[in-house]
């Protein structure tokens, strides 16, 4: 099963996608993928971390290449965030640009019992951006409708509740 959970910042997204993975049987594996580049990101690592304690997550560190990462077989995987990761492999020197995404995402299916993936919703601003945001907006645009279509369940989440977009809530 694969789950994408999308939405604006702020939304509840992160304790949605928790939710629903807590609820699976089996060992869960969170899958972080922000660099702790400095205080702010260093601050809601430790947040993210905080409403993850006793949660039963066991918490992998991964800010690029997903596809070299050892997964226990069967296991719950939260990927977060979808956002960090394109940016990580667009921008990172060790990056391997939009395909090493896809390419993560594929060995993580295959190893995995449950994905469950939060992105950003990014898209709806309206602000002018520079060509180099444009190219990040535009790339992960792409793998996120790529991940749509693979996705079994797909839940904007808008003020902490599920608009589920494809599939719906587990059984």
């Amino acid at each position: 099963m694969f789950t994408l959970v999308i939405g604006g910042a702020a939304s509840g997204k992160s304790e949605y996608a928790e939710s629903r993975v807590t609820g699976l049987p089996g060992r869960r594996i969170y899958l972080a993928t922000m660099r702790p580049w400095d205080q702010e990101c260093r601050n809601r690592i430790d947040r993210h971390r905080r409403l993850r304690l006793g949660k039963g997550f066991e918490t992998l560190e991964r800010y690029t290449d997903l596809a070299g990462a050892e997964i226990p077989a069967g296991a719950n995987i939260l990927l977060e965030c979808m956002s960090n990761l394109t940016a990580n492999e667009l921008y990172d020197p060790e990056g391997g640009g939009q395909e090493a995404v896809l390419r993560g995402v594929d060995a993580l299916l295959a190893q995995c019992g449950h994905l469950t993936v939060v992105t950003n919703e990014v898209f709806s601003s309206g602000a002018a951006y520079g060509e180099d945001t444009l190219r990040y907006l535009r790339a992960l645009a792409a793998i996120n409708r790529l991940l749509a279509v693979r996705a079994d369940t797909v839940a904007e989440i808008i003020c902490g509740l599920p608009n589920y977009l494809k599939g719906g809530p587990l059984p």
